[in-house]
Parts: structure tokens; C-alpha cells; sequence
């Protein structure tokens, strides 16, 4: 069965920090793309980071750029999301997916984020 488990989430102050993890099992996610996307109240999903199935390639969203790194262990099959500096405008559900040849996709269920003060 293909599973992608996110953790990390909660409630911290702006200019705080947390980390999300995605760990995944059910297929080789060696071979495939990973992406954080995240929803917040009232907006679209969005996307967050993406990083390659080498790792060797990151991209991040204008907003999030120099705040958050994207990484990834592929022989634990885990992939993170380092939030550091946090805004009230980074609240949202944060999505895990993994994408593979054929635009196949599988998506995790989501951890919460909210950054209040």
C-alpha cells in the first residue's frame, strides 16, 4: 500500500520555526519528484517547495524562498520541510506528494500548521 505520513505541525509564534516530515512507504521514492503544498483558510493549494528524486534540485515559492528548506533521505524514505522564521501567513494544512512518471501522483493527509501569536 502506498502511504505518505506527515508529521510536525502545531502552533508556534511568528518568527518561530518547525519541521515537517514526510515519511512514505509503497513504492521507490528514489524515483520519484517530492513537493510540500499547503492550503490555507479561504485559498487555494498552493505550492510550497519541490525537490527532485536525486534531491539535487530545489524549487521554493516566492513567499517562502530563503525561509524554508526542502530536503530529503532517500534511504530512510523521508523528506522534510524546515520552516523557519514563520509568518501568520503561512498558516495552513501542509500536503506531502510525491510525483512519479506519467504525472502519477499520491498525496498524504495533511499536518496543520498555524502561526498565531
Amino acid at each position: 500500500q502506498v502511504r505518505l505520513v506527515e508529521s510536525g505541525g502545531g502552533l508556534v509564534q511568528p518568527g518561530g520555526s518547525l519541521g515537517l516530515s514526510c515519511v512514505v512507504s509503497g513504492f521507490t521514492f528514489s524515483g520519484y519528484s517530492m513537493s510540500w503544498y499547503r492550503q490555507a483558510p479561504g485559498k487555494e493549494r498552493e505550492l510550497v517547495a519541490y525537490i527532485s528524486p536525486s534531491g539535487r534540485t530545489t524549487t521554493y515559492a516566492d513567499s517562502v524562498k530563503d525561509r524554508f528548506t526542502i530536503s530529503r533521505d532517500n534511504a530512510k524514505n523521508t523528506m522534510v520541510l524546515q520552516m523557519n522564521t514563520l509568518k501568520p501567513e503561512d498558516t495552513g494544512m501542509y500536503y506531502c506528494k510525491a510525483g512519479g512518471p506519467g504525472g502519477i501522483a499520491y498525496w498524504g493527509q495533511g499536518t496543520q500548521v498555524t502561526v498565531s501569536s
